[in-house]
């Protein structure tokens, strides 16, 4: 299936602010990014570490979200994958990746982006 996989590395993000350092704070803004962009949410689960740290992933009927903090370390990584089954959604993708970037403020980021599927010749 043709789609966009957003993969990023955030390096530096500030690591006293609670949507890096808190799960149910990250979980409203991913839920609320993927919603905001017009996509579908169908599911969610996030985890908090002890002493620190989140991993969290948002299942969308488009595909998913998944995001990792080590706070420690002031580093992110982030996934934003979706198909474009019966309509374009690289902009929502896109859309979801930047609102996450801005909260998170990193200092440096590395980023790709992988085209996914299509047809089989």
């Amino acid at each position: 299936m043709d789609g966009i996989h957003l993969l990023g590395e955030w390096y530096g993000c500030p690591a006293d602010a609670p949507v890096f350092t808190q799960a149910e704070p990250l979980r409203e803004l991913c839920v609320g990014a993927a919603r905001e962009a017009g996509l579908t949410v169908v599911g969610e689960r996030f985890f908090q570490f002890e002493p620190q740290g989140v991993t969290g992933t948002v299942l969308l009927a488009e595909s998913h979200i998944a995001i990792h903090t080590w706070p420690e370390a002031g580093f992110v990584t982030v996934d934003v994958y979706v198909c474009n089954y019966t309509t374009d959604n690289t902009a929502k993708a896109e859309q979801v990746f930047r609102a996450l970037e801005r909260a998170l403020r990193p200092a440096r980021t590395r980023f790709q982006a992988i085209r996914r599927g299509g047809r089989d010749a």
